[in-house]
């Protein structure tokens, strides 16, 4: 975005005409670009101006983030989008990482607040849906919101625009499948990532896919699957939220819940529904 805004600036400066309607033209484009560039940089400053209570209270911080985030959202963006879905995913990634905090404060509350923003003003961020899945889906518990955000990049990307944008096929296929028992929303998935992968420098991929939508056609019992990814969102779980979610979606599943001598949840599954 910073090189379109520098383009811009240059056109600015580059254009002809009479002299008073140009230095008009000129200082109200310059004027646009100066408050365009003071509200990026307040989106910077509260972050440092902070950063103590980050480190010393991260429920706080945590709160304080929600907050300027709700303000971002409802901001005009002055045509800097593509700027402010920089900005979020990269707050995103300090906010994911810092595992510490996120122990401390049991949550990863933020992740989709940080992709709703992000995934608005640029749904075109490939590379950036590829995190949904891990943020959203499982950090969360929360796959249909997942599957919302990618909804945007599947409408709004195209082979031709992205060639990498098969990607987002695959991870809604998966997620669908794993969280969802959507099998059919998966087979349609994997079938059009097996479609936009073709042509791309990456279509030697397209036969597992068109392979995986076959399998499922012929193979739609996705209990074991299913079983297999919420445990693992009950176990890898910090909020307690996320893990009400994912017990109560293993007991819907058949599973029966019992605590052993050591205080340790076990859920066990009649022979035909287990995994292994």
């Amino acid at each position: 975005m910073g090189v379109e805004s520098s383009s811009s600036a240059l056109t600015i400066v580059k254009s002809t005409g009479a002299t008073g309607s140009r230095d008009w033209g000129l200082w109200a484009n310059l004027g646009a670009v100066a408050v365009a560039l003071a509200s990026v940089v307040a989106l910077q400053w509260p972050g440092q101006r902070t950063g103590g209570v980050n480190l010393l209270n991260p429920t706080a911080a945590e709160q304080q983030e929600a907050l300027q985030l709700g303000l971002v959202a409802r901001s005009p963006t002055l045509g800097f989008d593509n700027l402010i879905a920089n900005w979020a995913f990269l707050r995103f990634v300090l906010y994911f990482g810092d595992e510490e905090a996120r122990n401390q404060t049991n949550s990863y509350e933020l992740n989709y607040q940080y992709f709703d923003l992000l995934t608005k003003r640029d749904p075109l961020f490939t590379q950036a849906y590829l995190f949904i899945s891990t943020a959203v889906s499982f950090n969360q518990g929360k796959p249909e919101k997942a599957i919302e955000l990618m909804d945007r990049g599947t409408s709004a990307l195209s082979p031709q625009i992205d060639p990498q944008a098969y990607l987002l096929w695959r991870y809604k296929g998966i997620d669908q499948l794993l969280l969802l028992g959507d099998v059919p929303g998966s087979i349609y998935s994997h079938q059009k990532a097996a479609e936009w992968v073709q042509g791309t420098p990456d279509q030697d991929f397209a036969p597992l896919y068109q392979q995986t939508a076959e399998f499922l056609q012929k193979n739609p019992d996705s209990k074991p699957v299913r079983i297999w990814a919420w445990s693992d969102v009950y176990y890898n779980a910090v909020d307690k939220k996320v893990q009400q979610r994912a017990e109560a979606e293993l007991l819907k599943l058949g599973a029966t819940k019992r605590v052993n001598d050591n205080g340790q949840v076990i859920f066990t599954f009649p022979t035909s529904g287990n995994p292994n």
